[in-house]
């Protein structure tokens, strides 16, 4: 356990150089998530037979994944980022990805903030396309959940969003300190079980948009238990006594919110 432990003591979280460009591990997970994500999509469409034409599924991937980013960025920056009136006050600095004219590329996402530009864009395009949201929205969750996983890694690999203070033996050595791998348990909790979940209710699905919102209860108690082993972010700690971070308040409000939207989603369905 002990290579383990120390394991970013023998991890370069830089895969490789073009030329001034770090290519670092964090950005080729991410790629694979959005790769696996729209493979494991269209691979439910195939084989479960879902009626959407492949023009249109396509037309949408680029949809959602822009808004996925844009709200990724102005979440963090709302929710998260300290120099929160600097931004808004120097909107085009929000995806500069140099500083001082160095390249550092562009850190901090938010969730969240993702989830909601995701249903914006899925809304407009839907609206556009007359397509059912609902309907598409539960094949972009099988998708998601299972490209999740390599976001969460990617964000083992870049040594952030580390865990809490431990003394188990599979904690992780950083900066000295031994800490819960808590992006592995994020990893396994919002993606892997939440996708093992999906992938069984689909064949029971009622109503669409059961697998959407079912996702997004999944997700916030997933979520929840994963921060009670994650430190909270440190320009913002916790924000109610020692144990109510930012991730948990926002889960809570989300599971709320998909909760009363699923009752009235499967009421409306039976009438």
């Amino acid at each position: 356990m002990e290579f383990w432990q120390h394991i970013y003591s023998h991890f370069n979280p830089i895969a490789f150089e073009l030329g001034s460009i770090s290519v670092h591990w964090y950005g080729i997970m991410y790629a694979l998530a959005l790769l696996s994500a729209i493979f494991v999509a269209k691979a439910f469409i195939k084989y479960d037979n879902i009626q959407i034409k492949e023009h249109i599924f396509d037309s949408y991937i680029w949809w959602a994944e822009i808004g996925v980013i844009l709200g990724a960025r102005l979440g963090y920056v709302l929710f998260y980022d300290p120099n929160t009136l600097y931004y808004v006050t120097h909107p085009w600095q929000i995806f500069n990805p140099y500083i001082n004219g160095v390249y550092t590329g562009i850190s901090g996402m938010s969730y969240h903030g993702a989830v909601i530009g995701f249903i914006i864009a899925s809304f407009l395009f839907c609206k556009k396309k007359k397509v059912s949201f609902l309907f598409i929205a539960d094949i972009a969750v099988l998708g998601v959940s299972a490209g999740y996983v390599f976001g969460r890694i990617g964000n083992f690999f870049n040594q952030e969003l580390v865990g809490r203070i431990t003394d188990v033996p599979w904690g992780i050595y950083v900066d000295g300190t031994l800490r819960h791998p808590s992006q592995l348990y994020e990893a396994f909790l919002e993606g892997i079980l939440i996708f093992i979940i999906l992938f069984v209710v689909r064949k029971y699905k009622t109503f669409d948009g059961q697998l959407a919102i079912l996702y997004g209860i999944l997700y916030s108690i997933a979520r929840i238990i994963a921060e009670l082993f994650r430190q909270p972010d440190i320009q913002l700690g916790f924000i109610y006594s020692d144990w109510l971070t930012m991730g948990m308040l926002q889960s809570t409000v989300f599971a709320i919110f998909c909760t009363i939207v699923y009752l009235k989603v499967k009421t409306k369905s039976k009438n």
